[in-house]
């Protein structure tokens, strides 16, 4: 099993083989835990060992929040690997896709097939290297709202997380909403990572409960993110999820 390091020591400490390549994780937990942030140590890793992200994060209102999380929490500039990275903005109003605009376009990826075309486009514009190309999905239950596609969205994520990995899968959703469908996912995912987070202060706190092909220690661990960090995300993506949610229902 290929595996890279996440050059953070409460992370990698839980790691002592390292984070497998290629493989499929789920980040899961209540609301407002913290999730997306994890996976952006994870991305981070990712894009400095070479590798490339698609980055489609469904509770951000654009891209730019998403390197603001990177430079808070693992001193990335995204700026350094704009040929590695493409973004994926999600519009519920669109029929299917836009024309990219640099390394981002949008996308109504409650269609099960746009899911599909928007992800291999994204794929496509990025090399191929190190430990390839990483999709990250943060609060992907959000396309769960939708009445008419949320089973076939589901079963696409599914076989996302057991395919032949041809790339690696990095998901985070909530368990507030949509937990027994998000339950689902977290079966057939090769690697499973849980959060819950305590207020007054805000701690984050995570477990390992599985590593596809590696060992790893299943210590619950806090997360090292200033409480201030966490309110501020936190704030953005409830604002967020308050306009894609009514917008997804719809569909």
């Amino acid at each position: 099993m290929k595996h890279i390091n996440l050059d953070q020591d409460w992370f990698d400490k839980l790691l002592p083989e390292g984070f497998p390549y290629p493989s499929s994780t789920l980040l899961t937990g209540p609301g407002g835990s913290g999730k997306p942030l994890i996976g952006n140590v994870i991305a981070a890793s990712w894009l400095r060992q070479g590798g490339s992200v698609v980055f489609i994060s469904l509770q951000y209102p654009d891209h730019g929040f998403i390197a603001a999380g990177l430079q808070r929490v693992s001193h990335l500039d995204l700026e350094s690997f704009q040929d590695h990275i493409v973004f994926i903005e999600l519009d519920a109003t669109l029929d299917s896709m836009t024309p990219a605009e640099g390394n981002h376009f949008r996308a109504n990826l409650v269609k099960p097939e746009v899911w599909d075309s928007a992800i291999e486009k994204a794929c496509q514009k990025v090399p191929d290297e190190g430990p390839g190309v990483m999709v990250f999905v943060s609060a992907l239950n959000l396309l769960l709202f939708s009445p008419t596609y949320h089973q076939e969205i589901l079963e696409k994520m599914k076989i996302a997380a057991q395919g032949d990995l041809k790339r690696s899968y990095l998901f985070s959703a909530s368990t507030t909403a949509k937990g027994e469908q998000i339950a689902e996912l977290e079966d057939v995912v090769g690697n499973l990572i849980a959060t819950h987070s305590t207020r007054s202060p805000f701690k984050l706190f995570m477990q390992i409960k599985r590593i596809s092909g590696l060992k790893f220690v299943a210590d619950q661990v806090e997360v090292p993110f200033p409480p201030e960090l966490l309110n501020e995300m936190k704030e953005i993506a409830d604002h967020s999820r308050k306009k894609v949610i009514p917008l997804v229902s719809q569909l």
